[in-house]
């Protein structure tokens, strides 16, 4: 019994630091990132349909 509660004591977690999420690090860059892989995008069918035909 003294063994497991001695294995709980160890299994303490710091909910004081919290760790930066790389997709909320990543939202305030959607209006610029979106429209610019979009056109890339376009760009890049266009090209394809051009050297295909």
């Amino acid at each position: 019994m003294s063994e497991s509660t001695q294995h709980a004591s160890h299994k303490s977690v710091d909910l004081t630091h919290e760790t930066p999420d790389t997709i909320e690090a990543l939202v305030p860059l959607m209006p610029v990132v979106l429209p610019v892989c979009g056109g890339l995008l376009i760009f890049l069918l266009a090209w394809i349909a051009v050297y295909m035909a």
